[in-house]
């Protein structure tokens, strides 16, 4: 019996918060917006489930309608906790999630932590921080695709829909307070007394954050754990890297200084649709797939310095801001199944949740189970593709620390059965 609904915004989301329970039947399946329902991939086997709805890049309204439904099924299914996933940084539609939530759910208090002490994300007076800096003020807030405008966490909120918040701060909320309640959190033991204390209340029902917050769920919820360690991960690390973010940037500089190959496509690799399958398409992907075979790591970006070049190519072939995030994540999965077909074998890491799901939408993958935290905010899972099994890591573009890939890089040379803890 599911004892636990997760609804998480984009892939990496649903996977960092996943791999927070690694509890036995834990799933995590991608539900879009034409998705086939909850009820349609709820198991007796299930503990949890995770969904990933996809709203990152709807309007608040569609995103709004999107959870709204989910967690509709959910209260008809009577799976008795429903928690939001947002992001660490509040990018996304976290105001018109939260109103279709608690619309759809018939309670009068929704708890909303969003901190996430662990990786530097704290909640502060209602006011959010990345490294003790307002988020509105942070990378977050220059963020080219979803910059984050407030750094109140009940101005993000109303910026997207008029439901009701207060600010409980770090206080036990009052049983006359309705709408989203919204909790400070600067520690990992804040969140902990924030979790017993909703449990002493019997509120675990209605819940939202990020993955920090999730971290504490399982033991309350009583979820069985699973057992087992990290498997040996193949030796040479194949990044593809899909986000712009200006912390995947530095981690891109730190990881070519640390001698890593990098490979940044043109505006045209990663802009035209046709490119991949075009006989320069195809001379590109097999000179690729010789270094990669020849290096024990390659990373494959989407040209994070040629901003010029690539405002040039938009500005010739009229592409707006959507169409542009959506082919670039397309053309990224698409390189990294082209260089498998090829022959190319590795343990893969991918790097922002719209080319990890485009990545797997084109090899027919659906379901994924995380194996385990290899750093906080960083998931090592498994999967199928052509009947070969590859170790999968993925991770945020505004997550880790700026050596995040040489480190992986020397993390997977190890024998990981015996080394690796998660």
């Amino acid at each position: 019996m599911v004892k636990l609904l997760v609804i998480a915004d984009d892939f990496t989301g649903a996977l960092d918060t996943g791999v927070q329970f690694k509890a036995k039947g834990t799933q995590i399946r991608v539900v879009g917006t034409q998705g086939k329902g909850l009820l349609g991939v709820l198991r007796d086997d299930l503990q949890v489930l995770i969904i990933d709805a996809e709203t990152r890049h709807l309007t608040p309204a569609e995103a709004r309608e999107v959870v709204g439904r989910i967690v509709t099924e959910a209260v008809d299914a009577e799976i008795p906790c429903i928690y939001k996933k947002t992001d660490s940084g509040l990018r996304g539609n976290i105001g018109g999630e939260l109103a279709g939530m608690l619309e759809a759910s018939g309670e009068r208090q929704l708890h909303f932590i969003p901190a996430f002490p662990k990786m530097g994300r704290t909640t502060v007076g209602g006011i959010h921080y990345i490294e003790g800096i307002p988020v509105a003020d942070s990378v977050f807030g220059a963020d080219p695709f979803e910059p984050v405008s407030h750094s109140s966490v009940q101005d993000i909120i109303a910026s997207q829909s008029n439901v009701k918040t207060q600010l409980v701060g770090g206080k036990e909320p009052s049983e006359s307070m309705e709408g989203v309640l919204i909790y400070d959190a600067a520690t990992d033991e804040e969140l902990t007394c924030i979790a017993k204390s909703l449990q002493e209340q019997g509120q675990l029902r209605l819940l939202a954050g990020c993955a920090g917050f999730a971290s504490v769920l399982p033991q309350l919820l009583g979820l069985k754990q699973g057992g087992g360690g990290v498997p040996r991960l193949h030796p040479r690390l194949i990044a593809v890297c899909g986000s712009i973010n200006p912390i995947t940037v530095s981690q891109l500089d730190a990881a070519e200084r640390a001698g890593m190959l990098r490979i940044a496509l043109t505006p045209r690799q990663k802009l035209d649709s046709q490119w991949i399958d075009s006989m320069e398409g195809g001379r590109y992907l097999n000179q690729w797939l010789s270094l990669a075979e020849r290096r024990p790591a390659v990373i494959l970006e989407c040209g994070v310095h040629d901003n010029e070049a690539t405002r040039r190519y938009v500005d010739q072939t009229g592409l707006n801001l959507v169409e542009m995030r959506d082919r670039i994540s397309t053309s990224m999965g698409g390189i990294l199944k082209a260089l498998l077909d090829r022959g190319l074998k590795g343990t893969l890491l991918v790097t922002g949740g719209d080319t990890l799901l485009a990545f797997l939408r084109q090899i027919g993958q659906e379901e994924l189970v995380p194996i385990g935290e290899l750093m906080p905010g960083i998931v090592l899972s498994q999967i199928c593709y052509q009947g070969e099994v590859f170790h999968l890591i993925s991770k945020s573009g505004g997550f880790g620390p700026p050596t995040v890939l040489s480190d992986l890089e020397q993390m997977i040379n190890r024998n990981c059965e015996e080394e690796l803890v998660c």
